[in-house]
């Protein structure tokens, strides 16, 4: 069985207060994006000789770190304490979306294995249930169960489905070969409740968003890379109505009109597309 995980856009990402767990509270509207992996699951057979339940490939795109500790095996494996019968499998994952992007890439892997599993397998879990599973993996992992246009607080896992419709803007997406630490970005920021609400505002018209609608990441990651921040300037100087870095970056995003040419950004190792939102 095949699936496509797609990825988000934070459409604001407001920092409001720091948890006694060491994470914080969040407040954001995460946006469903149809830049696409492909994740391929198919049974293991009895005698394959695998030293692992969940046998992962990933191509097209390098992942840093051990493939057990992936998320897509995390899912299965959360699963299978849960579900003894649940079989072994091989699991072939292309990576379409950029990594260490602020997209949610391997947050919404992780959700639509927990849903392919479920389907493939019969395991009969209800859209609450395969939230909660994928809550415990991660802060962005619930939002890919539903895929729709919701508002998010807590840590992104209390998830409140809003009547936001962008079809028919262009959206641009430009991530430089830049990385950017979240833990780091995190330490720069004074958590506070913003004077106005995203989800308020995004109910509004798109061209009134560009100084009310805001990323608290931005302050501290333009400030530790100003040519990520540049990147923005030149989204707004090529006519975007809206620009903004998603998550903690290092994506920036801008919302048009009409189609544009992104031949500005060339680079290497520099990620850039322009899609019609549907």
């Amino acid at each position: 069985m095949i699936t496509h995980p797609i990825c988000k856009i934070n459409l604001g990402l407001n920092v409001v207060e720091r948890r006694p767990d060491g994470y914080h509270n969040l407040e954001t509207v995460f946006y469903p994006v149809p830049i696409c992996d492909a994740l391929e699951v198919f049974e293991m057979d009895r005698q394959f000789p695998s030293s692992v339940d969940c046998d992962l490939k990933v191509t097209n795109i390098a992942i840093d770190g051990d493939e057990q500790r992936n998320l897509v095996v995390r899912a299965y494996q959360l699963l299978k304490h849960d579900f003894p019968t649940l079989p072994r499998i091989h699991a072939h994952l292309y990576k379409g979306i950029p990594t260490q992007a602020g997209m949610g890439g391997g947050s919404s892997d992780c959700g639509f294995m927990i849903t392919l599993l479920n389907r493939m397998f019969r395991l009969e879990l209800s859209d609450e249930q395969m939230i909660d599973y994928a809550a415990r993996l991660g802060a962005d992992c619930a939002f890919f169960i539903l895929n729709r246009p919701c508002y998010a607080e807590g840590i992104g896992e209390k998830l409140e489905p809003i009547a936001l419709d962008l079809s028919g803007w262009y959206l641009a997406v430009v991530r430089p070969d830049i990385p950017v630490s979240t833990k780091e970005a995190f330490s720069l920021i004074t958590p506070q409740h913003p004077a106005e609400n995203c989800r308020d505002i995004v109910m509004q018209p798109v061209e009134t968003w560009r100084d009310r609608l805001t990323n608290d990441f931005e302050r501290s990651v333009f400030a530790l890379h100003p040519e990520i921040a540049a990147i923005k300037e030149k989204l707004y100087d090529l006519g975007a109505v809206y620009a903004a870095m998603s998550g903690s970056g290092s994506s920036l995003f801008g919302l048009f009109r009409q189609p544009v040419s992104l031949d500005m950004f060339d680079g290497e190792g520099t990620f850039k597309t322009l899609t019609k939102l549907s």
